[in-house]
């Protein structure tokens, strides 16, 4: 006799996501693990008296989204301090942070006045916030804002005053010989290590950000992980029982020797937390001008960007992790960056069995486009980023016409490049994503909904080594699951306004939205 099923999701639109794509109208899990699929009366007999039946109503089922780039406890530290990212205009987001000072003022250590998430560039006045912004905010306790992409900060007086001899002068911006307070780069570091939350805030940035996540579909996380708490709070979680997502970590190259010397390899650890691989920078972003590009600024005809990291440097770490068993992510914006990137990665052995991923390729050459199909390195691309390609947007206000060569995710997937979509958190949420990638103007860039979705799914897994166990709706695979109110094929133009009806980890549903 047949054992009964765990739980049984009945009448509903199951994409599965194989090639060809299949549907089918229910799904029975046993154990965590999805053991039939076909219509409601076929998986119905495998309903016994202690199963539990959830009926989808029509709804659209969905593999788990696994967004494959983020950086969970920022997402946590917007659910706490002040959400800039809703910030309409310059005066709002200075509105925002004088909220936030009053909210901590009584608070027991009421220090540091914090904000995550601006964007000046969809602001009228298009310029970052400054020290006199922030300065009248408060000028007795530090201020500061951190922009979206996390290579801009802004600062006030009590914190140049402060920080300042810690910070090279060419990661500050002056007018004249006076610091306007906004940083980039090393700068910025300098406030992160400031700024950095203990073990216990740690837990409960992680404990907010998760539960944010799944809200949105997210099953799974590949998180980038530097000098943080953050991996010993995830297997806490874990061996404690309070993970609903599957966190994959990706640790900071300054933490390659030390995973070296404790044996720690890709793919090492539980079903719920795995070791990814190692992260390493090229260069900035295209936000503070510090993205590496072949051709000048179109708005600073002087500037071309700048190394983070030195591809001499580079080759190093990328060999050293190699020769290691680990697996690397390497931020690359600029083509000249993206290009130094595959040069580096061109160097090992296997690049593409080793799964190797550039993150972002925001401005990849047709040259490069080929050589990520050919070489078989993962493209880890944040499609959210298409908010930046329309007209009058961040990409034409820094490079002019060539917005147009940003984010080409039609030309990867010609080439055959393996592509895993992700978010950066700016912001985290994967049908916004899926909707920009489906619905930009630009051809090069445009995918069709399914691939989309497999992007943010069987792409996603393929880059954390989990094809096998995650990112389509099959028998034998684990059951993560995203349900969604509507169907982004019978939808297209407005995906980004689907709502996510329940997310399914492991068989168990940890957000119910019905």
């Amino acid at each position: 006799m047949t054992e009964a099923a765990d739980t049984v999701f009945l009448d509903g639109e199951i994409h599965t996501l194989t090639d060809p794509d299949e549907t089918y109208e229910a799904v029975a899990v046993r154990d965590g693990e999805i053991v039939r699929l076909g219509s409601s009366y076929d998986v119905e007999f495998l309903a016994g008296t202690d199963t539990d039946t959830i009926d989808l109503d029509g709804r659209v089922l969905l593999p788990g989204f696994i967004d494959a780039h983020t950086h969970l406890t920022t997402v946590g530290e917007y659910l706490v301090h002040a959400d800039l990212s809703a910030a309409d205009d310059l005066d709002e987001a200075v509105s925002l942070l004088r909220e936030r000072a009053a909210e901590t003022d009584h608070a027991e250590d009421p220090e540091w006045i914090r904000g995550y998430g601006y964007d000046e560039s969809t602001w009228p006045e298009d310029r970052y916030l400054d020290r006199e912004d922030l300065d009248a905010v408060s000028e007795e306790r530090p201020v500061v804002a951190f922009r979206e992409d996390m290579h801009v900060a802004s600062v006030n007086s009590v914190v140049l005053d402060r920080y300042a001899e810690e910070m090279a002068a060419e990661n500050v911006h002056y007018e004249g010989t006076e610091p306007t307070g906004v940083l980039v780069e090393e700068a910025v570091d300098v406030l992160y290590d400031a700024v950095a939350p203990d073990a216990a805030e740690t837990g409960r940035l992680a404990a907010a950000a998760q539960a944010r996540a799944n809200e949105l579909g997210v099953t799974g996380v590949h998180d980038m992980v530097r000098g943080s708490y953050a991996p010993e709070v995830y297997r806490d979680m874990d061996l404690a029982d309070e993970l609903s997502l599957r966190v994959r970590i990706n640790y900071w190259s300054d933490h390659l020797d030390a995973l070296i010397e404790t044996g720690l390899r890709t793919n090492h650890g539980s079903e719920m937390v795995r070791v990814g691989g190692v992260k390493s920078f090229t260069d900035g972003s295209f936000g503070g001008r510090t993205a590496k590009l072949s051709e000048p600024y179109h708005d600073d005809t002087d500037e071309y960007g700048s190394w983070v990291v030195e591809p001499e440097e580079l080759r190093e770490i990328v060999q050293k992790a190699d020769d290691a068993g680990l697996q690397m992510t390497v931020h690359a914006i600029g083509d000249e960056a993206i290009d130094e990137t595959l040069d580096a990665f061109e160097q090992t052995d296997d690049p593409g069995g080793m799964r190797h991923r550039v993150e972002h390729v925001e401005l990849a050459s047709e040259e490069a486009i080929e050589r990520f199909g050919e070489m078989g390195v993962i493209a880890s691309v944040q499609p959210n980023f298409l908010k930046w390609a329309k007209e009058g947007g961040l990409y034409e206000s820094r490079l002019g016409a060539r917005r147009a060569e940003t984010n080409r995710y039609a030309l990867l997937d010609g080439a055959g490049a393996p592509i895993a979509f992700g978010s950066d958190c700016m912001p985290l949420d994967p049908l916004l994503g899926v909707h920009h990638a489906v619905n930009t103007e630009v051809d090069a860039q445009r995918l069709a909904v399914t691939e989309a979705l497999r992007a943010y799914t069987l792409g996603a897994a393929y880059a954390g080594f989990d094809e096998g166990r995650l990112g389509t709706v099959e028998t034998g695979k684990l059951a993560d699951f995203t349900v969604l109110e509507e169907s982004p094929w019978d939808n297209e133009g407005s995906i980004e306004d689907i709502d996510v009806a329940m997310t399914v980890v492991d068989g168990e549903v940890v957000y119910d939205g019905r």
